[in-house]
């Protein structure tokens, strides 16, 4: 997998979690200058496990009877938060096989 191919999934993922926050975003990949793909990475993880938290405890709210809390904004933040880990999933499963490629090439 090349470099612009993981800048590509990478803008695709910021645009879905973008999406899912309600905010518009520009997909196109930056080539100014350098990203650490480490910190990136971890950016990622760390939002989408955010996400995750707040749906929890709206969940946790609702069920407990928190009459401030909507059914319809619980049910929203579960599905965003599970479409963000299903992206991320689809990610890490990407990035595997391309280890997986370069570690089976011949030299």
């Amino acid at each position: 997998m090349s470099s612009l191919q993981i800048q590509q999934v990478l803008a695709e993922m910021r645009a879905l979690q973008a999406r899912a926050a309600g905010t518009p975003v520009d997909i196109t990949p930056s080539t100014s200058q350098p990203t650490d793909f480490a910190a990136l990475l971890k950016d990622s993880v760390d939002r989408i496990a955010s996400m995750q938290n707040q749906a929890s405890e709206l969940s946790n709210a609702y069920e407990t009877g928190d009459k401030s809390v909507d059914l319809t904004k619980v049910m929203l933040e579960v599905q965003k938060a599970d479409l963000a880990f299903r992206a991320m999933t689809q990610v890490r499963n990407k990035l595997l096989d391309a280890y997986t490629q370069v570690m089976n090439m011949s030299v």
